[in-house]
């Protein structure tokens, strides 16, 4: 099927939201009647048919092709503004007043038809991201104590547990309960395969159930899930303008009131200063107020930026405003954060060793360890017991591995926690306090532990492994006759991601000139991951204010500067830099509230495409820009030296309007 026949068939189903398709339909339909009346005109003056055929045919092309332009008019003026529907009006009567009516209609015509295609193309690149309204049904099939109902989701509570069958979309987010399937979430994350799920695995609404029967139970209310806030986010990023986008509508007035008054010259300096005559100086002058209209400049940036938006979007990127995917595609330095971003984020504990033989003579292996690692059971307890409290992935590893082997949890009171070095908790009537060496370096003042030798030997052993580590040390007494000593000490490990090492291969084809790490894990740990992965500069032990420090020092160095993490742990860099990109693990609440860019799928394979896409879409705005403007200059020296007529300035001009429009909407389909 050709071009004509695709828009005669989205004329007739246009691809739109339904509010939309009444509205495109009745401006494609005035289109057809403009260009009729068009055609009535001129050919019944070739024929020789008589004025009222003639002017009949004229006057349907100036009702129908100047009507919304002159209510588009009436409205900016009541603001009060000048748009270009003004000047295309006002151009088209002014032809029709020198006896050239169908340069006028001609005008009108390509005018309005240019608005259809410009409309088409805004919307279809709309049309990409709302369908995912549509991708979530409307009803749960719930258990209840009678069976299974069919309730509609906004009655469908947390904690509810409905069936999805083979085939079926998931009405809700959740968490699988019963039964095992693979889920096709590539409407959300744009992951290209689907995905195994078993019970205890998070699910999320919109997406496919594939091969079997699922049981989930419901973890976010409608209002609440993955999808719904997608769709709320990139609504809300359509209407952050891009830096180029804000430029333009800053200008807009000024450079059309000064077409206004370069039309306005044209006519009074050679009228009454060079006294030519009247007819050859309006009609020039017309058609240098087409020529010089910026209808293109203006339809070239939200064209390009809504299909980047929505193209990342069916990917599993999710830029949240035209002005990030300006600024991302200017990146050229990158700053990552370790844990959960280079790495897995699984954190699981290796070791629990105490210093002098175990705390407690039972000691089980941990089971998910791939080594046989050293695990005292008492020290593990008495370590879960204290970061039980604590939210960092360090502590959720140790409860983790103490719930693993059933034990005991004493309770805990007054806990604290040191950004960036350790906590510390009452347990049992005794301090215990958990930290890496600069927390007792600092905390503890110059109080003498007894065993740090020993304590510090191990944990650089096992930090030159590979592992994380802190330190166990007991604080007994009360008032100045405390001592301090160490108990043992924990180990740490965690996954390297798959596609970690060719995400940074791809960044640096890319033309990203400098790869950073940013970490508070040690600095051992740090370099072991970063010759893993390539990373050229490795910063640890940083503090929340020092990761700052180096993302602005970076941003001294280069022209903008990204900031990968998981959106937890890194907020002040994350804000600090040019463009912070989260990773969202298909809607975490952090990662979408702070970044500016979201990888949806929680994969960091995403980010080279989402600076490619960000780079492609500026490359865009610069070519639109040179055929917008080269386009109003050319045409606006072939008047002043050959003086080209009107229907070529109109050609000239709306079909440019047209081309960058379609150069934009090609962004829609960008794979990287």
């Amino acid at each position: 099927m050709g071009w004509l026949g695709r828009l005669v068939s989205a004329i007739r189903d246009p691809p739109l939201p339904e509010e939309r398709q009444g509205t495109f339909r009745r401006q494609a339909a005035f289109v057809a009647l403009t260009f009729i009346g068009m055609v009535v005109g001129l050919v019944g003056g070739w024929l020789g048919a008589s004025g009222t055929v003639i002017w009949g045919g004229y006057a349907v092309a100036y009702a129908f092709g100047g009507w919304y332009g002159v209510k588009g008019s009436i409205e900016a003026l009541r603001e009060p503004a000048i748009e270009i529907d003004l000047l295309m009006v006002l151009a088209a009567t002014g032809a029709l007043i020198i006896g050239a009516p169908f340069e006028g209609a001609l005008l009108l015509f390509l005018f309005s038809l240019s608005g259809v295609l410009e409309e088409y193309a805004i919307d279809r690149s709309r049309t990409a991201i709302r369908s995912l309204v549509e991708m979530r049904p409307e009803t749960a099939r719930v258990k209840r104590d009678d069976g299974v109902q069919s309730v509609p989701i906004g009655e469908v509570a947390v904690g509810d547990v409905f069936v999805v069958r083979p085939g079926d979309r998931l009405p809700l987010d959740g968490v699988v309960v019963d039964g095992e399937s693979t889920v096709d979430q590539s409407s959300l994350t744009g992951e290209s395969v689907p995905v195994s799920k078993e019970p205890g695995d998070e699910v999320y609404g919109g997406t496919i159930n594939e091969t079997g029967s699922l049981e989930i139970r419901v973890t976010r209310e409608s209002d609440d899930s993955a999808i719904t806030r997608l769709i709320h986010m990139v609504e809300e990023a359509r209407s952050k303008r891009a830096p180029t986008q804000q430029l333009i509508d800053r200008y807009e007035q000024p450079y059309v009131l000064g077409v206004f008054t370069m039309t306005a010259v044209a006519i009074v300096l050679p009228l009454f200063v060079l006294e030519h005559a009247f007819e050859p100086t309006f009609y020039r002058a017309m058609t240098l107020m087409v020529a010089a209209s910026p209808c293109a400049v203006i339809i070239s940036t939200p064209a390009a930026v809504l299909s980047a938006i929505s193209a990342g979007g069916r990917r599993g990127v999710l830029f949240k405003g035209g002005e990030h995917i300006e600024t991302a595609g200017a990146v050229d330095a990158v700053a990552f954060d370790k844990t959960g971003t280079l790495t897995e984020g699984n954190t699981r504990l290796t070791d629990a060793v105490a210093l002098d033989g175990r705390l407690d003579s039972s000691s089980t292996p941990d089971p998910t360890a791939g080594e046989s690692p050293d695990v005292d059971t008492r020290l593990l307890s008495l370590a879960a017991a204290v970061q039980a409290r604590s939210e960092h992935h360090l502590g959720a590893a140790t409860v983790e591995a103490a719930e693993e082997q059933d034990l005991s949890i004493p309770r805990a009171s007054g806990f604290e926690a040191v950004v960036g070095k350790g906590v510390h908790a009452t347990v049992e009537d005794r301090t215990i306090h958990i930290g890496n060496l600069r927390y007792f370096e600092t905390v503890t003042a110059d109080r003498p532990i007894e065993g740090i030798d020993a304590g510090s030997t191990a944990v650089r052993r096992l930090e030159d492994e590979g592992k994380t580590s802190v330190l166990v040390v007991e604080e007994s007494g009360t008032g100045s006759g405390t001592d301090l000593r160490v108990l043992g000490w924990l180990a740490f490990t965690d996954t390297i991601r798959e596609d970690a090492v060719e995400t940074i291969t791809q960044l640096r084809e890319r033309g990203i000139e400098r790869i950073v790490m940013l970490t508070g894990d040690n600095e051992r740990v740090a370099r072991h991951i970063a010759e893993a992965v390539g990373i050229d500069e490795v910063y640890a032990e940083l503090l929340p204010e020092e990761k700052v420090k180096h993302i602005e020092r970076l941003q001294s160095r280069h022209e903008a500067v990204a900031m990968v993490g998981d959106g937890v742990n890194d907020a002040p860099a994350l804000a600090t830099a040019d463009i912070s990109v989260g990773m969202g693990g298909a809607g975490t609440d952090v990662a979408l509230e702070t970044a500016d860019v979201v990888l949806m799928s929680d994969e960091l394979s995403r980010l080279p495409y989402a600076f490619a896409l960000s780079r492609e879409t500026k490359r865009t705005l610069y070519i639109n820009f040179i055929i917008a403007f080269g386009a109003i200059a050319i045409m606006i020296a072939a008047i002043l030296t050959a003086g080209i007529p009107l229907p070529v300035a109109v050609i000239g001009h709306e079909g440019s309007t047209v081309l960058v429009s379609l150069i934009g909407l090609r962004l829609l389909g960008f794979d990287g």
